[in-house]
């Protein structure tokens, strides 16, 4: 999961089968995956790759496209150079580029093994559009972020192999990894090196399991019998797991005891990466799911208040993706085809009940208020309007990779989300305030389980099932069907008041909602579209689409877009503002004065009822049942 667009943290610190080759099929053997971490050459790391014999004349070797939980194609080839194929008498082999990502090789029953090397991603200008939670980074001596889908490929119909990792690591880094290490030894003549060992069931598990190795930086979190690994690096040593460990163990803890008996995660990490502003390094803040483990990446410039509230936000959304889709989960996840993928109907589960979960255990385990619970999800009403709520929701899921729909995608965690709010509430109803969303994900969990995938088309009806038959009505009208969601209505069933408002918003960001926002390919910033602009930018002549070139004749880009946003919240009433900006492929200058923005604001508030009021009652079931 793709928790924030690109900005989000920054600006919220104010968030098909393929049948060429014959497989052997008596015993599986492992495809054996070396890295050298040590012996790093312009910034590049050599990858070797055996993959046992083969049989057939030709085979084709992958580096994926995309992955699971980032709904974009990436196309992580564009990393890889120098691909070599060499057979078992170390000739040289032909090898032949089919695109970004694709390599078809000769003489497949001679291949002995492929070599080629890895660029990162951190440190190219605007990192080749990759969110920089899914990134990779390859500092000598220092810090390697191994999201692994960047390193490691896989042969076709090899995916179900079993995978070995050998990885050769300078002494001093340690691995930070929900993945176990099943043998360290040193390696001989070198003590400054040591080599790691990983033993996984199939290339899902390589790609599930990101790696970070660093100076030691690690602590451990116990909680009702799971082990939680925190590790962060932070290259300028501002900050270390003391300053934020208590506040991870407090989410951690208030989520296991929301959850109950339905977690049965033993093992979790957590990879903070904190980057460096001042240096070519990670500007995609915010973080990437991984089935029992999450990868974070935020400036090393954030206070620490702010680090430790996104830490809380945004690694909460990312825990409970255990849930779903590690424990339930379509066959379209289960088998993922990294390079030619078919997506799912369901995101609003996967990421819209996921992010849901994290704003209701905070209510629910008092680590917030009610009003601060509903001003979360009146934020989510609000932006969730810069959307078309006509698109039927599993639609758009089903083709969120394509054009119109992809662009809709920042959605899944507000429409999402809020669909997820509507059906916890109406389950509330139907069963008296026995029975809520949460009750209805543990009878999937236990129905299905990590190893048991579901067809995507019986998802609904099996949901039906086990709850209500009202709740078909439901999935018709609001998810398979083009009806908005009438929030007013639901809410109003828990006694809870939805009113306009007007209130004050930062000049560039309203609440958790960026009226900006920056292309990673091109590095420009903009006014995105799809928004209604404050009444500062309204009155200043702003319009959405405008390209920011420069702001009282300072220049900005996504590259210093955080410095932006911290100037404007020393800016005074009065004071004269110029704004450079490129519209329609014109250059125009706008200036003005500086005032108050404003802009409107859905508020939800609880209705003065008596405690025996039937909507008290279901509220109180609804929130901390």
């Amino acid at each position: 999961m793709k928790k924030l667009i690109y900005f989000m943290a920054v600006l919220t610190v104010t968030y098909s089968c393929k049948t060429t080759q014959d497989l052997e099929k008596i015993t599986p053997q492992p495809v054996v995956v070396n890295l050298d971490l040590v012996n790093v050459k312009n910034d590049k790391v050599k990858v070797t790759v055996d993959p046992g014999k083969l049989t057939g004349a030709q085979t084709t070797f992958y580096i994926p496209r995309t992955v699971p939980g980032t709904y974009s194609v990436d196309n992580y080839g564009k990393f890889i150079e120098n691909m070599k194929a060499f057979d078992y008498l170390g000739k040289e082999l032909l090898v032949a580029q089919k695109d970004d990502s694709s390599w078809l090789i000769d003489n497949a029953e001679n291949l002995d093994k492929i070599t080629y090397w890895v660029n990162d991603s951190f440190d190219v200008e605007g990192e080749e559009g990759i969110f920089s939670p899914a990134g990779t980074n390859i500092e000598k001596d220092k810090n390697f972020m191994l999201n692994l889908h960047g390193f490691v490929g896989y042969f076709e119909n090899l995916t179900e192999q079993p995978y070995k990792l050998v990885i050769n690591r300078p002494t001093g880094l340690i691995a930070g990894s929900s993945l176990k290490v099943s043998n360290t030894t040193s390696q001989q003549g070198s003590p400054a090196a040591t080599i790691d060992s990983y033993n996984t069931k199939r290339y899902f598990e390589v790609v599930d399991n990101p790696i970070m190795y660093s100076k030691p930086d690690t602590t451990s979190i116990s909680v009702e019998g799971m082990k939680v690994l925190l590790n962060v690096y932070s290259p300028n040593e501002v900050y270390s797991t003391k300053d934020i460990k208590a506040g991870v163990e407090e989410m951690i803890s208030a989520q296991k005891e929301f959850l109950g008996e339905i977690d049965n995660t033993s093992n979790y990490a957590i990879l903070l990466y904190l980057s460096d502003p001042e240096e070519m390094d990670a500007r995609g803040f915010g973080a990437l799911e991984h089935h029992t483990s999450t990868v974070v990446v935020l400036p090393e410039t954030m206070p620490l208040d702010a680090l430790k509230t996104t830490m809380t936000d945004v690694v909460s959304h990312e825990f409970f993706h255990i849930l779903t889709p590690l424990n339930i989960h379509s066959n379209e996840i289960h088998y993922f085809d990294y390079n030619e993928p078919k997506m799912s109907k369901h995101l609003w589960m996967y990421e819209g009940v996921t992010e849901y979960f994290a704003n209701l255990f905070q209510v629910n385990q008092d680590l917030i208020s009610n009003d601060d619970f509903y001003d979360r999800m009146s934020d989510k009403i609000e932006s969730s309007k810069n959307f078309d709520d006509s698109i039927p929701f599993t639609i758009m899921s089903e083709n969120i990779l394509e054009g119109p729909y992809k662009s809709d995608y920042y959605n899944v965690y507000l429409k999402g989300a809020l669909i997820g709010m509507a059906l916890d509430i109406r389950l509330r109803e139907l069963s008296n305030g026995d029975m809520g969303i949460l009750d209805m994900m543990k009878k999937l969990s236990e129905k299905y389980g990590k190893n048991k995938p579901f067809e995507d088309d019986a998802l609904i009806p099996v949901i039906v099932s086990l709850t209500y038959p009202e709740i078909q009505e439901f999935f018709d009208t609001y998810v398979s069907g083009a009806t908005p969601i009438p929030y007013a209505e639901f809410l109003e069933k828990v006694g809870v008041n939805y009113e306009n408002t007007e209130v004050n918003t930062s000049y560039f960001i309203k609440g958790q909602v960026p009226y900006i926002d920056g292309d990673p390919e091109t590095g420009v910033l903009f006014f995105r579209k799809n928004i209604t602009l404050n009444s500062f930018l309204k009155q200043l002549g702003v319009e959405n689409g405008d390209v920011i070139k420069s702001v009282n004749d300072a220049d900005y880009n996504i590259e210093n877009v955080y410095e932006l946003v911290m100037k404007s919240q020393s800016w005074a009433e009065g004071e004269d503002i110029k704004m450079t900006l490129k519209r329609d492929g014109e250059e125009i200058i706008l200036n003005g004065k500086i005032t108050q923005p404003t802009d409107s604001q859905i508020k939800l508030r609880e209705v003065n009822l008596p405690e025996n009021d039937p909507k008290v009652q279901l509220r109180k079931a609804w929130l901390k049942n």
